[in-house]
């Protein structure tokens, strides 16, 4: 099994949701996260006076499929979530040793 995390821009969440659907993936999680990387902070005006936004605010997407799956599944999300502009995000697959629905108490595969 694996975990496919990916951050990406939160005007892209809709795209990706719907892309991932049409891949026949049935559960995802989401969080609202911020951070920076190379599209750094920028500078914004309120009220005439400037503020120094340090942190952007992007969408945390977490997928875990089998493992024959997980490339194409990053595919998939790198696709749909793709502007071309900086910021646009990351993705990346971590190995899963188990899984536990808390339901049923199923582990491995048929947790998924």
């Amino acid at each position: 099994m694996r975990l496919v995390t990916a951050i990406i821009q939160p005007e892209m969440l809709e795209t990706v949701q719907k892309a991932l659907i049409r891949h026949g993936i049935g559960g995802m999680t989401i969080s609202e996260v911020s951070g920076y990387g190379s599209q750094r902070g920028h500078i914004e005006v309120y009220r005439g006076e400037e503020y120094t936004i340090d942190f952007i605010t992007k969408v945390r997407l977490e997928v875990l499929v089998p493992a024959e799956d997980a490339e194409a599944l990053a595919g998939v999300i790198v696709q749909a979530a793709q502007t071309g502009q900086v910021g646009d995000g990351k993705v990346w697959i971590i190995p899963v040793d188990n899984i536990i629905r808390i339901r049923t108490g199923e582990s491995g595969p048929a947790a998924i």
